[in-house]
């Protein structure tokens, strides 16, 4: 039997996301058995069987849920949305006896009231089990056995049930982190974009607590990302049990095959924090991923940490965190309980700035001169909402990619770092680097 899914992912990862599915389908099922329909803002359409679904939510990187469409229809009023809802055989995926949850998101809607729609799916829901069987399911809100979404545009109402149940970007090995963690799925894409291969050198100077190299170490050592979790389809009636011991099984093969080739990883990492640099190697050992050099260092005092040229990825600090940390760690300033760290796994918060900063400026001038003095024939790639970076850096730019941290509007600037591009400013004022060939104004895209 086929069904109708979307998937959906953090926006600007979409064409990313589609190919990583139509490589799962290749790579992890029967031909023809997932197949990669349509792509629109913020995920992918996706048609195929149940052993589909499971296989999307065990595989993807990039994947925030998968969602399996129950049905859609023009509507006027939350008495249509209503009568959708009632008319669903839920009995057949559910029972009154799993705890429920329902939300529902928008776009255009002609609804005023978003939380009364929601009212009206969650008792059209309860309304129909208890007809066919004379019980109501209990809402939980913080962790149901069962969720339900609805997606209303300007005329109609979709209804979806979710199979994944925690966000996919939930690894599970993830406890010690940042103040403003960087998810998974998009530090996943972000690498996804960058090109980088297993066997290519990969070096995030701001590692923070380490989400871009656990995630680069599961590509390499072939992990599922959802090899240690629960899913939502395992609650639900016609939860396949064989096929997803089949697929669960293929994947912890495939991981103890990949670890017993004990490959050289050429994964490198380091924070000025040394806070930091413990958290991450914890969450590696949850992960059970192991040889991943960690260094504490100032990522202005970074040199190559391999002889052939990689792929360097940062997401770097702003404002405040430079400055109460960004002196470096040859004593001139100490980090305090109360500061935040300079480096790695900004969200939202952590793309925040009030107003311009000196101290960002210094940081990132420095930062642009060690990439363009020590890391030639590299691939620099730096995640930022600030469009004026790479001025900042006094590096110009070979492409920039509109990512979405949330509802935050970010750029991934690609930087190639050719030889020749160098010279020493001259005089104490410091002249613009020859071969930078930029303006203190980013293009805009």
């Amino acid at each position: 039997m086929s069904f109708e899914f979307f998937v959906p992912c953090p926006r600007g990862l979409e064409s990313a996301l589609a190919a990583e599915l139509a490589e799962t389908g290749e790579r992890r099922l029967p031909p023809g058995a997932l197949v990669t329909g349509a792509e629109v803002p913020g995920g992918v359409h996706l048609r195929g069987n149940w052993a589909a679904g499971m296989a999307a939510n065990l595989h993807s990187r990039l994947a925030s849920r998968v969602l399996l469409k129950i049905a859609q229809r023009p509507y006027r009023s939350e008495h249509d949305i209503y009568a959708l809802a009632h008319e669903q055989r839920w009995e057949q995926w559910f029972s009154a006896n799993e705890t429920l949850r329902v939300d529902v998101t928008a776009i255009k809607s002609p609804l005023r009231s978003l939380e009364f729609a929601t009212l009206r799916v969650k008792d059209a829901i309860c309304d129909r089990l208890r007809e066919v069987s004379g019980a109501r399911p209990s809402i939980d809100t913080a962790e149901p056995d069962v969720r339900v979404f609805a997606f209303l545009t300007a005329t109609d109402c979709t209804l979806y049930l979710d199979t994944s149940g925690e966000p996919l970007f939930k690894r599970g090995w993830r406890l010690d982190k940042g103040a403003a963690p960087l998810r998974e799925n998009l530090a996943a894409g972000i690498l996804r974009l960058t090109g980088w291969t297993p066997g290519t050198p990969l070096y995030d100077p701001m590692c923070g607590s380490g989400t871009f190299l656990a995630e680069a170490a599961q590509v390499a050592l072939d992990i599922a990302p959802g090899i240690e979790r629960r899913f939502g389809f395992e609650k639900l009636k016609q939860y396949d049990k064989a096929a997803w011991r089949h697929l669960k099984d293929a994947a912890l093969q495939a991981r103890e095959a990949a670890r017993a080739e004990k490959r050289d990883l050429l994964i490198f990492g380091s924070d000025i924090s040394g806070d930091m640099i413990e958290k991450a190697r914890a969450n590696f050992a949850r992960a059970g991923l192991a040889g991943v050099p960690l260094k504490q260092l100032d990522a202005r005092g970074m040199t190559a940490p391999a002889a052939t040229p990689g792929i360097l990825v940062a997401n770097p600090p702003y404002g405040e965190r430079i400055e109460v940390r960004g002196r470096g760690p040859r004593g001139e300033a100490r980090p305090t309980g109360r500061e935040l760290r300079a480096g790695g796994d900004g969200d939202e918060e952590g793309f925040r700035r009030a107003r311009p900063d000196e101290t960002d400026g210094e940081f990132f001038q420095a930062f642009g001169d060690a990439l363009k003095q020590r890391f030639t024939g590299w691939h620099a790639f730096v995640l930022t909402s600030d469009r004026k970076l790479p001025g900042q850096m006094r590096l110009r730019e070979s492409t920039k990619t509109p990512l979405y941290n949330g509802a935050l509007e970010c750029r991934l600037f690609r930087f190639d770092l050719v030889a020749g591009s160098v010279r020493q400013r001259a005089g104490a004022t410091g002249s613009r680097d020859a071969g930078s060939d930029t303006s203190s104004d980013a293009p805009q895209a």
